[in-house]
Protein backbone atom coordinates (compact mmCIF):
# COMPACT_ATOMS: atom_id res chain seq x y z
CA UNK A 1 0.00 0.00 0.00
CA UNK A 2 1.08 3.58 -0.61
CA UNK A 3 1.91 5.54 2.50
CA UNK A 4 0.90 9.05 3.43
CA UNK A 5 3.41 11.43 1.92
CA UNK A 6 3.65 15.20 1.99
CA UNK A 7 6.37 16.14 -0.48
CA UNK A 8 7.03 19.25 -2.51
CA UNK A 9 5.60 17.47 -5.54
CA UNK A 10 2.52 16.34 -3.66
CA UNK A 11 1.79 19.87 -2.52
CA UNK A 12 2.36 21.43 -5.91
CA UNK A 13 -1.36 21.43 -6.65
CA UNK A 14 -1.74 24.31 -4.21
CA UNK A 15 1.30 26.24 -5.42
CA UNK A 16 0.35 28.37 -8.40
CA UNK A 17 -2.79 30.41 -9.12
CA UNK A 18 -5.08 29.36 -11.93
CA UNK A 19 -5.04 31.90 -14.75
CA UNK A 20 -8.30 33.73 -15.29
CA UNK A 21 -8.32 33.72 -19.10
CA UNK A 22 -10.86 31.57 -20.92
CA UNK A 23 -8.10 29.45 -22.53
CA UNK A 24 -6.58 28.78 -19.12
CA UNK A 25 -9.69 27.68 -17.29
CA UNK A 26 -9.02 24.89 -14.77
CA UNK A 27 -9.70 21.26 -15.43
CA UNK A 28 -11.93 19.42 -12.97
CA UNK A 29 -11.30 15.94 -11.57
CA UNK A 30 -14.54 14.88 -9.88
CA UNK A 31 -14.19 11.72 -7.75
CA UNK A 32 -17.27 10.02 -6.29
CA UNK A 33 -17.25 7.06 -3.91
CA UNK A 34 -20.28 4.92 -3.22
CA UNK A 35 -21.46 4.25 0.35
CA UNK A 36 -18.30 5.74 1.88
CA UNK A 37 -19.14 7.08 5.32
CA UNK A 38 -16.77 9.03 7.57
CA UNK A 39 -14.51 6.05 8.26
CA UNK A 40 -11.46 7.67 6.67
CA UNK A 41 -8.24 8.47 8.47
CA UNK A 42 -8.39 12.26 8.31
CA UNK A 43 -11.89 12.42 9.84
CA UNK A 44 -10.93 10.20 12.77
CA UNK A 45 -14.36 8.66 13.32
CA UNK A 46 -12.94 5.16 13.20
CA UNK A 47 -9.22 4.78 13.98
CA UNK A 48 -9.18 1.37 12.27
CA UNK A 49 -9.60 2.96 8.83
CA UNK A 50 -6.60 2.61 6.48
CA UNK A 51 -6.96 5.32 3.82
CA UNK A 52 -3.49 6.76 3.07
CA UNK A 53 -4.39 8.02 -0.39
CA UNK A 54 -7.61 9.82 0.49
CA UNK A 55 -5.72 11.27 3.44
CA UNK A 56 -2.87 12.52 1.26
CA UNK A 57 -5.40 14.28 -0.94
CA UNK A 58 -6.84 15.86 2.21
CA UNK A 59 -3.31 16.96 3.15
CA UNK A 60 -3.12 19.02 -0.05
CA UNK A 61 -6.27 21.05 0.37
CA UNK A 62 -9.35 21.67 2.50
CA UNK A 63 -11.12 18.76 4.15
CA UNK A 64 -14.62 19.31 5.52
CA UNK A 65 -15.29 17.69 8.86
CA UNK A 66 -19.05 18.33 8.72
CA UNK A 67 -20.23 17.52 5.20
CA UNK A 68 -23.64 15.94 4.64
CA UNK A 69 -25.62 14.36 1.82
CA UNK A 70 -28.86 15.72 0.39
CA UNK A 71 -30.42 12.26 0.82
CA UNK A 72 -29.12 9.11 2.55
CA UNK A 73 -29.36 6.76 -0.44
CA UNK A 74 -27.76 6.60 -3.87
CA UNK A 75 -30.34 7.71 -6.42
CA UNK A 76 -31.75 10.84 -4.76
CA UNK A 77 -28.37 11.88 -3.35
CA UNK A 78 -26.69 11.78 -6.74
CA UNK A 79 -29.66 13.22 -8.61
CA UNK A 80 -29.70 16.17 -6.20
CA UNK A 81 -25.98 16.90 -6.39
CA UNK A 82 -25.84 16.56 -10.17
CA UNK A 83 -29.03 18.53 -10.88
CA UNK A 84 -28.71 21.23 -8.23
CA UNK A 85 -32.27 20.47 -7.11
CA UNK A 86 -33.15 19.04 -3.70
CA UNK A 87 -35.30 15.92 -3.31
CA UNK A 88 -38.06 18.05 -1.82
CA UNK A 89 -38.12 20.07 -5.05
CA UNK A 90 -37.99 17.22 -7.57
CA UNK A 91 -39.90 14.53 -5.66
CA UNK A 92 -37.00 12.09 -6.12
CA UNK A 93 -36.78 10.47 -2.67
CA UNK A 94 -36.07 6.77 -3.25
CA UNK A 95 -33.83 4.54 -5.33
CA UNK A 96 -36.70 3.35 -7.55
CA UNK A 97 -37.81 6.84 -8.61
CA UNK A 98 -36.61 7.97 -12.05
CA UNK A 99 -35.21 11.52 -11.85
CA UNK A 100 -34.80 12.01 -15.60
CA UNK A 101 -38.38 13.08 -16.48
CA UNK A 102 -38.23 15.89 -13.90
CA UNK A 103 -34.67 17.14 -14.53
CA UNK A 104 -33.99 18.41 -18.05
CA UNK A 105 -30.54 17.56 -19.38
CA UNK A 106 -29.82 21.28 -19.73
CA UNK A 107 -29.94 21.71 -15.95
CA UNK A 108 -27.33 19.14 -14.94
CA UNK A 109 -23.81 19.85 -13.74
CA UNK A 110 -22.15 17.96 -16.59
CA UNK A 111 -24.23 19.66 -19.28
CA UNK A 112 -23.56 23.07 -17.74
CA UNK A 113 -19.81 22.49 -18.13
CA UNK A 114 -20.26 21.00 -21.57
CA UNK A 115 -22.22 24.06 -22.76
CA UNK A 116 -19.42 26.23 -21.36
CA UNK A 117 -16.93 24.55 -23.69
CA UNK A 118 -15.52 21.88 -21.40
CA UNK A 119 -14.74 18.40 -22.67
CA UNK A 120 -16.89 16.13 -20.49
CA UNK A 121 -15.53 12.66 -19.79
CA UNK A 122 -16.71 9.99 -17.39
CA UNK A 123 -16.51 6.47 -16.04
CA UNK A 124 -18.13 4.41 -13.31
CA UNK A 125 -21.03 5.36 -11.07
CA UNK A 126 -21.98 9.02 -11.10
CA UNK A 127 -25.75 8.76 -11.28
CA UNK A 128 -27.56 5.78 -9.79
CA UNK A 129 -26.93 3.34 -12.60
CA UNK A 130 -30.58 2.35 -13.05
CA UNK A 131 -31.24 5.92 -14.17
CA UNK A 132 -28.08 7.06 -15.91
CA UNK A 133 -28.00 9.58 -18.75
CA UNK A 134 -24.59 9.16 -20.30
CA UNK A 135 -25.44 11.30 -23.33
CA UNK A 136 -24.54 14.28 -21.12
CA UNK A 137 -20.86 13.37 -21.53
CA UNK A 138 -18.75 13.72 -24.67
CA UNK A 139 -17.28 10.32 -23.87
CA UNK A 140 -18.08 7.70 -21.23
CA UNK A 141 -16.60 4.30 -20.45
CA UNK A 142 -19.40 2.02 -21.58
CA UNK A 143 -18.60 -1.22 -19.80
CA UNK A 144 -16.17 -1.89 -16.97
CA UNK A 145 -17.21 -5.53 -16.67
CA UNK A 146 -18.27 -7.38 -13.54
CA UNK A 147 -16.48 -8.22 -10.34
CA UNK A 148 -15.47 -11.78 -9.44
CA UNK A 149 -17.52 -13.53 -6.79
CA UNK A 150 -16.31 -15.23 -3.62
CA UNK A 151 -16.58 -18.94 -3.10
CA UNK A 152 -18.50 -20.26 -0.13
CA UNK A 153 -20.11 -18.06 2.53
CA UNK A 154 -20.77 -14.49 1.43
CA UNK A 155 -22.12 -12.72 4.53
CA UNK A 156 -25.15 -12.43 6.80
CA UNK A 157 -28.55 -11.97 5.18
CA UNK A 158 -28.41 -8.90 2.97
CA UNK A 159 -25.06 -7.72 4.38
CA UNK A 160 -22.60 -9.19 1.91
CA UNK A 161 -18.89 -9.56 2.68
CA UNK A 162 -16.11 -12.03 1.87
CA UNK A 163 -12.49 -11.80 0.69
CA UNK A 164 -11.63 -12.72 -2.89
CA UNK A 165 -8.92 -15.33 -2.60
CA UNK A 166 -6.51 -15.23 -5.52
CA UNK A 167 -7.98 -12.02 -6.95
CA UNK A 168 -5.80 -9.11 -8.02
CA UNK A 169 -6.69 -5.43 -7.84
CA UNK A 170 -7.09 -5.33 -11.61
CA UNK A 171 -9.67 -8.13 -11.57
CA UNK A 172 -12.31 -5.75 -10.22
CA UNK A 173 -14.20 -3.26 -12.38
CA UNK A 174 -12.86 -0.34 -10.31
CA UNK A 175 -9.47 -0.88 -11.95
CA UNK A 176 -10.92 -0.22 -15.42
CA UNK A 177 -12.97 2.72 -14.19
CA UNK A 178 -9.86 4.36 -12.75
CA UNK A 179 -7.73 3.40 -15.75
CA UNK A 180 -10.13 5.32 -17.96
CA UNK A 181 -9.56 8.37 -15.78
CA UNK A 182 -5.79 7.87 -15.92
CA UNK A 183 -5.88 7.58 -19.72
CA UNK A 184 -7.90 10.79 -20.00
CA UNK A 185 -5.53 12.68 -17.72
CA UNK A 186 -2.55 11.52 -19.78
CA UNK A 187 -3.82 12.29 -23.26
CA UNK A 188 -3.56 15.78 -24.81
CA UNK A 189 -6.59 18.09 -24.65
CA UNK A 190 -7.31 21.19 -26.70
CA UNK A 191 -9.79 22.51 -24.13
CA UNK A 192 -10.32 22.13 -20.39
CA UNK A 193 -11.80 18.85 -19.24
CA UNK A 194 -14.46 17.93 -16.69
CA UNK A 195 -13.57 14.35 -15.76
CA UNK A 196 -15.90 12.35 -13.51
CA UNK A 197 -14.69 9.07 -11.99
CA UNK A 198 -17.22 7.15 -9.91
CA UNK A 199 -16.05 4.21 -7.80
CA UNK A 200 -18.60 1.60 -6.73
CA UNK A 201 -16.65 0.50 -3.68
CA UNK A 202 -17.12 0.46 -0.75
CA UNK A 203 -20.71 -0.34 -1.79
CA UNK A 204 -21.68 -3.94 -1.06
CA UNK A 205 -20.76 -6.62 -1.69
CA UNK A 206 -17.55 -6.05 0.29
CA UNK A 207 -15.68 -8.51 -1.91
CA UNK A 208 -12.12 -7.32 -2.46
CA UNK A 209 -8.74 -9.08 -2.65
CA UNK A 210 -7.76 -10.74 0.60
CA UNK A 211 -4.79 -8.44 1.16
CA UNK A 212 -7.23 -5.66 2.06
CA UNK A 213 -8.88 -7.90 4.65
CA UNK A 214 -5.41 -8.63 5.99
CA UNK A 215 -4.92 -4.90 6.61
CA UNK A 216 -7.65 -5.27 9.23
CA UNK A 217 -7.00 -8.50 11.19
CA UNK A 218 -10.21 -9.87 12.66
CA UNK A 219 -8.76 -10.23 16.15
CA UNK A 220 -8.07 -6.47 16.23
CA UNK A 221 -11.48 -5.32 14.99
CA UNK A 222 -13.39 -3.05 17.35
CA UNK A 223 -17.16 -2.63 17.03
CA UNK A 224 -18.51 0.90 16.56
CA UNK A 225 -19.80 2.58 19.74
CA UNK A 226 -23.37 1.45 20.41
CA UNK A 227 -25.96 1.07 23.16
CA UNK A 228 -28.62 -1.61 23.40
CA UNK A 229 -31.17 0.96 24.62
CA UNK A 230 -30.27 3.52 21.96
CA UNK A 231 -33.68 3.44 20.28
CA UNK A 232 -35.75 3.75 23.45
CA UNK A 233 -36.28 7.50 22.99
CA UNK A 234 -36.64 7.42 19.20
CA UNK A 235 -40.18 7.98 17.83
CA UNK A 236 -41.90 5.29 15.75
CA UNK A 237 -41.01 7.05 12.49
CA UNK A 238 -37.33 6.74 13.39
CA UNK A 239 -37.72 3.13 14.51
CA UNK A 240 -39.27 2.31 11.15
CA UNK A 241 -36.12 3.61 9.46
CA UNK A 242 -33.81 1.80 11.87
CA UNK A 243 -35.42 -1.63 11.39
CA UNK A 244 -33.65 -3.18 14.42
CA UNK A 245 -35.43 -6.50 13.83
CA UNK A 246 -33.94 -6.74 10.34
CA UNK A 247 -30.23 -6.60 9.54
CA UNK A 248 -29.15 -5.90 13.11
CA UNK A 249 -31.04 -8.81 14.63
CA UNK A 250 -29.61 -11.18 12.03
CA UNK A 251 -26.12 -9.85 12.66
CA UNK A 252 -26.39 -10.32 16.42
CA UNK A 253 -27.73 -13.84 15.99
CA UNK A 254 -24.90 -14.72 13.59
CA UNK A 255 -22.14 -13.56 15.92
CA UNK A 256 -20.35 -12.08 12.89
CA UNK A 257 -20.60 -8.35 13.56
CA UNK A 258 -16.82 -7.96 13.67
CA UNK A 259 -16.45 -9.81 10.38
CA UNK A 260 -18.87 -7.37 8.74
CA UNK A 261 -16.94 -4.39 10.11
CA UNK A 262 -13.75 -5.97 8.77
CA UNK A 263 -15.36 -6.36 5.34
CA UNK A 264 -16.43 -2.73 5.16
CA UNK A 265 -13.01 -1.50 6.25
CA UNK A 266 -11.39 -3.76 3.64
CA UNK A 267 -13.64 -2.40 0.88
CA UNK A 268 -12.78 1.16 1.92
CA UNK A 269 -9.07 0.35 1.76
CA UNK A 270 -9.46 -1.10 -1.73
CA UNK A 271 -11.31 2.03 -2.89
CA UNK A 272 -8.56 4.12 -1.34
CA UNK A 273 -5.93 2.25 -3.35
CA UNK A 274 -7.85 3.06 -6.54
CA UNK A 275 -7.98 6.73 -5.58
CA UNK A 276 -4.22 6.52 -5.13
CA UNK A 277 -3.74 5.33 -8.69
CA UNK A 278 -5.71 8.31 -9.96
CA UNK A 279 -3.76 10.78 -7.83
CA UNK A 280 -0.43 9.30 -8.92
CA UNK A 281 -1.41 9.80 -12.54
CA UNK A 282 -2.45 13.39 -11.90
CA UNK A 283 0.79 14.12 -10.03
CA UNK A 284 2.84 12.83 -12.95
CA UNK A 285 0.87 14.77 -15.57
CA UNK A 286 1.42 18.25 -17.03
CA UNK A 287 -2.09 19.30 -15.92
CA UNK A 288 -1.35 18.74 -12.23
CA UNK A 289 -1.15 22.43 -11.40
CA UNK A 290 -4.29 23.49 -13.24
CA UNK A 291 -6.76 20.83 -12.14
CA UNK A 292 -9.37 21.25 -9.40
CA UNK A 293 -9.93 18.03 -7.47
CA UNK A 294 -13.10 17.37 -5.51
CA UNK A 295 -13.72 14.04 -3.76
CA UNK A 296 -17.02 13.14 -2.11
CA UNK A 297 -18.96 10.16 -0.80
CA UNK A 298 -22.65 10.04 -1.74
CA UNK A 299 -23.88 9.40 1.83
CA UNK A 300 -22.93 7.62 5.03
CA UNK A 301 -23.46 4.07 6.29
CA UNK A 302 -24.41 2.45 9.61
CA UNK A 303 -22.73 -0.71 10.89
CA UNK A 304 -24.87 -1.30 13.96
CA UNK A 305 -24.93 2.20 15.42
CA UNK A 306 -28.46 2.84 16.68
CA UNK A 307 -29.14 -0.87 15.95
CA UNK A 308 -29.22 0.03 12.27
CA UNK A 309 -27.36 -1.13 9.15
CA UNK A 310 -26.98 0.50 5.74
CA UNK A 311 -28.03 4.08 5.02
CA UNK A 312 -31.77 4.92 4.83
CA UNK A 313 -31.93 7.09 7.98
CA UNK A 314 -31.46 10.68 9.10
CA UNK A 315 -28.78 10.23 11.79
CA UNK A 316 -25.12 11.23 11.67
CA UNK A 317 -23.76 7.90 10.45
CA UNK A 318 -26.12 7.75 7.48
CA UNK A 319 -25.71 11.36 6.39
CA UNK A 320 -22.04 12.33 6.92
CA UNK A 321 -19.41 11.59 4.28
CA UNK A 322 -16.00 12.87 3.16
CA UNK A 323 -15.66 16.07 1.16
CA UNK A 324 -12.21 17.24 0.02
CA UNK A 325 -11.29 20.15 -2.24
CA UNK A 326 -7.93 20.95 -3.80
CA UNK A 327 -8.03 24.16 -5.84
CA UNK A 328 -4.67 25.37 -7.14
CA UNK A 329 -3.90 28.88 -5.97
CA UNK A 330 -6.89 29.01 -3.61
CA UNK A 331 -7.04 26.25 -1.02
CA UNK A 332 -4.46 26.14 1.77
CA UNK A 333 -2.78 22.77 2.23
CA UNK A 334 -3.86 20.37 4.96
CA UNK A 335 -6.52 22.54 6.61
CA UNK A 336 -9.79 21.30 8.11
CA UNK A 337 -12.99 23.31 7.70
CA UNK A 338 -15.32 22.82 10.65
CA UNK A 339 -18.25 24.61 8.99
CA UNK A 340 -21.35 22.58 8.20
CA UNK A 341 -22.09 22.15 4.49
CA UNK A 342 -24.09 19.77 2.35
CA UNK A 343 -23.47 18.34 -1.09
CA UNK A 344 -25.90 20.70 -2.78
CA UNK A 345 -23.01 23.17 -2.56
CA UNK A 346 -20.77 21.16 -4.91
CA UNK A 347 -22.48 22.25 -8.15
CA UNK A 348 -22.42 26.04 -7.54
CA UNK A 349 -18.90 25.88 -6.11
CA UNK A 350 -17.53 24.18 -9.21
CA UNK A 351 -19.19 26.67 -11.55
CA UNK A 352 -17.96 29.54 -9.39
CA UNK A 353 -14.37 28.27 -9.40
CA UNK A 354 -14.35 27.63 -13.14
CA UNK A 355 -15.93 30.94 -14.10
CA UNK A 356 -18.96 29.14 -15.53
CA UNK A 357 -22.33 30.87 -14.95
CA UNK A 358 -24.36 29.09 -12.28
CA UNK A 359 -27.85 28.26 -13.56
CA UNK A 360 -30.65 30.03 -11.71
CA UNK A 361 -32.35 26.78 -10.66
CA UNK A 362 -29.42 25.61 -8.51
CA UNK A 363 -30.40 25.48 -4.83
CA UNK A 364 -26.98 25.17 -3.23
CA UNK A 365 -24.52 27.89 -2.25
CA UNK A 366 -20.93 28.32 -3.41
CA UNK A 367 -18.46 27.57 -0.63
CA UNK A 368 -15.57 29.28 -2.40
CA UNK A 369 -15.13 31.60 0.58
CA UNK A 370 -14.58 28.56 2.84
CA UNK A 371 -12.08 27.07 0.41
CA UNK A 372 -10.04 30.25 0.59
CA UNK A 373 -10.47 30.68 4.35
CA UNK A 374 -11.83 27.57 6.10
CA UNK A 375 -12.50 29.62 9.25
CA UNK A 376 -14.61 32.21 7.41
CA UNK A 377 -18.07 32.99 8.82
CA UNK A 378 -20.77 30.58 7.66
CA UNK A 379 -24.27 30.21 9.07
CA UNK A 380 -26.00 27.80 6.63
CA UNK A 381 -26.82 24.42 8.25
CA UNK A 382 -26.87 21.23 6.20
CA UNK A 383 -30.18 19.72 5.13
CA UNK A 384 -30.84 16.03 4.47
CA UNK A 385 -34.15 14.55 3.29
CA UNK A 386 -35.27 10.91 3.35
CA UNK A 387 -38.73 10.37 1.96
CA UNK A 388 -41.34 13.05 1.60
CA UNK A 389 -41.39 15.58 4.46
CA UNK A 390 -38.77 13.78 6.58
CA UNK A 391 -35.83 16.11 7.15
CA UNK A 392 -32.70 16.49 9.26
CA UNK A 393 -30.98 19.83 9.80
CA UNK A 394 -27.38 19.72 10.99
CA UNK A 395 -25.61 22.79 12.37
CA UNK A 396 -22.14 22.74 13.88
CA UNK A 397 -23.62 21.94 17.28
CA UNK A 398 -27.00 20.28 16.72
CA UNK A 399 -28.99 17.79 14.69
CA UNK A 400 -32.74 18.32 14.49
CA UNK A 401 -34.91 15.68 12.82
CA UNK A 402 -38.58 16.18 12.09
CA UNK A 403 -40.60 13.41 10.48
CA UNK A 404 -43.69 13.71 8.30
CA UNK A 405 -45.94 12.88 11.27
CA UNK A 406 -44.47 15.76 13.32
CA UNK A 407 -42.39 13.61 15.66
CA UNK A 408 -38.89 14.86 16.44
CA UNK A 409 -35.35 14.13 17.51
CA UNK A 410 -32.79 16.64 18.71
CA UNK A 411 -29.16 15.86 19.53
CA UNK A 412 -26.41 17.93 21.13
CA UNK A 413 -23.54 16.89 18.87
CA UNK A 414 -20.79 18.33 21.04
CA UNK A 415 -21.88 16.43 24.15
CA UNK A 416 -23.38 13.42 22.37
CA UNK A 417 -21.60 12.69 19.05
CA UNK A 418 -23.21 9.26 18.70
CA UNK A 419 -26.70 10.68 19.24
CA UNK A 420 -27.70 8.54 22.19
CA UNK A 421 -29.99 11.05 23.95
CA UNK A 422 -32.97 12.58 22.18
CA UNK A 423 -33.53 16.06 23.66
CA UNK A 424 -36.49 17.08 21.50
CA UNK A 425 -38.95 17.06 24.42
CA UNK A 426 -36.91 19.51 26.53
CA UNK A 427 -38.87 22.81 26.54
CA UNK A 428 -35.71 24.80 27.22
CA UNK A 429 -34.42 23.78 23.80
CA UNK A 430 -37.47 24.98 21.88
CA UNK A 431 -35.60 28.09 20.59
CA UNK A 432 -32.88 25.87 19.11
CA UNK A 433 -35.47 23.75 17.32
CA UNK A 434 -37.25 26.83 16.04
CA UNK A 435 -34.05 28.27 14.62
CA UNK A 436 -33.05 25.02 12.93
CA UNK A 437 -36.58 24.52 11.59
CA UNK A 438 -36.12 27.61 9.42
CA UNK A 439 -33.95 25.42 7.21
CA UNK A 440 -36.75 22.94 6.44
CA UNK A 441 -37.92 23.28 2.83
CA UNK A 442 -41.19 25.07 2.16
CA UNK A 443 -41.96 22.66 -0.69
CA UNK A 444 -42.31 18.89 -0.31
CA UNK A 445 -43.04 17.62 -3.81
CA UNK A 446 -45.00 14.46 -4.39
CA UNK A 447 -42.81 11.45 -5.20
CA UNK A 448 -42.11 10.97 -8.89
CA UNK A 449 -43.27 7.85 -10.64
CA UNK A 450 -41.16 4.80 -9.91
CA UNK A 451 -39.57 2.90 -12.77
CA UNK A 452 -36.91 0.36 -13.58
CA UNK A 453 -34.66 2.71 -15.49
CA UNK A 454 -32.99 2.37 -18.85
CA UNK A 455 -30.08 4.01 -20.63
Amino acid sequence: MRILRTTVAALALAAAPIAAGADDRPNVLFIALDDLNHWVGHLGRNPQAVTPNIDRLAARGVRFTRAYCAAPLCNPSRAALMSGLRPSTTGVYQNNEDWRPVVPKEQTLVTTFRKAGYETLGSGKIYHEAYSRRAEWDDYLQDAGKDPKPTGDDGVGGIKFAPLDGARDEDLREWKIVQYGIDQINRPHDRPFFLTVGLHKPHMPWNVPRKYYDLHPLDSIQLPPHREDDLDDVPPAGLKMARPDGDHKLMLESGRWKEAVQGYLAAISYADAMVGRLLDALDASPVRDKTIVVLWGDHGWHLGEKSHWRKFALWEEATRAPLIWVVPGLTPAGVACERTVDFMDVYPTLTDLAGVPTPSHVEGTSIKSLLKDPAAPWDVPALTTFGRDNHAVRSEGWRYIRYADGSEELYDEAADPYEWKNLAADPKLAPIKAELAKRFPATNARPVKAGRGAE
